[in-house]
């Protein structure tokens, strides 16, 4: 049993390193375990600190670190280690793509495994991500829909509680289950996907790919799987700063933005990418005006209305679209 594992560092060289670390125990239990750190062309020295510290460690036996010179996104980064291990004599059975940002409980791996040996009909699983404390984080989702993105965004309990069964993030189950779509931040892959479906979609720069990837599998046949006796813990927004609960939200980057322009359009087309943005905007409104009412506080990154205004369909170039869709 072959198994590929993939942590993708972009200036978290320390988390990288305590991924590693923590991947020890589930590679003695598995000595055909290869790990590969690709660094994203990180520029802060993360090459040199992950380097010497596999080979402080002895870890030269099973992980490498592989320096990119481009810095093309989580797609981009984890292709490039995941490709040539396909292309190669001996490819894995099993792909693992692992956040850098997360550090692995005993005995994840296995479970994992064990999941998609005892379930054929499952391409993808993912595991049960969680906060050092043990506390669970939700990380098995449904697709996001027209119908989920405006209760997402009116955060009303009554219609919140109408569009339960279109909730992105349903309550953490625990007992292992079918899912849509799993985070990518530990998502473990079977190697007879991505011969069918191909690799991760290059032209998300960072969110959204491993949604669309679970999307193309489902298209292609495969069901995606969430398995909580794998337990990973995941420091959350640490290696993006994105969505780090514990610090001021920032302003949304533009590539959030791109990234959920392109999963509609690609998906469902410009029509319903429309839909979506229209029901997006008019919910984040009305949330608006009840949270100035109200005088809840402001929990939105900032300039967030206005954001989504500008980044929606209906303020994109017919040639934009054009491209998002190639």
């Amino acid at each position: 049993m072959n198994i590929l594992v993939v942590i993708l560092n972009y200036r978290t060289p320390q988390l990288t390193i305590n991924c590693l670390r923590s991947l020890i125990r589930e590679v003695q239990s598995h000595p055909q375990t290869r790990v590969v750190a690709v660094d994203n062309c990180s520029g802060d020295g993360s090459v040199r600190q992950i380097q010497d510290a596999i080979k402080a460690e002895g870890w030269g036996n099973w992980a490498s670190l592989l320096p990119l010179d481009y810095n093309g996104g989580y797609a981009f980064g984890n292709n490039a280690a995941i490709r040539p291990a396909l292309q190669s004599s001996e490819p894995p059975d099993f792909v693992w793509l692992l956040n850098p940002d997360t550090e692995v409980r005993p005995g994840a791996m296995q479970a994992l495994i064990d999941f998609l040996q005892t379930h054929p009909q499952m391409g993808i699983v993912g595991s049960r991500l969680e906060h050092p404390d043990g506390i669970p984080q939700r990380s098995a989702f449904r697709f996001q829909t027209l119908m989920s993105q405006f209760e997402t965004g009116l955060r009303l309990g009554l219609i919140t509680k109408i569009l339960s069964r279109w909730m992105v993030a349903p309550p953490v189950s625990e007992s292992a289950c079918t899912t849509d779509w799993v985070a990518g931040a530990s998502m473990m892959v079977r190697r007879e996907v991505f011969e069918q479906i191909g690799l991760l979609d290059e032209g998300y720069f960072l969110y959204y790919e491993d949604e669309d990837f679970c999307l193309q599998a489902k298209r292609a046949g495969w069901n995606c799987g969430y398995e909580p006796q794998s337990r990973v813990i995941h420091l959350v927004g640490q290696s993006s700063g994105v969505t780090d609960t514990k610090i001021t939200p920032k302003r949304r980057p533009q590539y959030w933005f791109d990234a959920r322009h392109r999963y509609y359009v690609k998906n469902y087309g410009w029509l319903y990418a429309a839909c979506v943005d229209a029901a997006w905007i008019v919910s984040l409104t009305l949330w608006r005006w009840r949270r100035t009412l109200e005088r809840k506080p402001i929990l939105d990154p900032p300039r967030f209305l206005l954001d989504s205004i500008r980044n929606s369909v209906f303020f994109y170039s017919f040639q934009n679209v054009r491209t998002t869709q190639s």
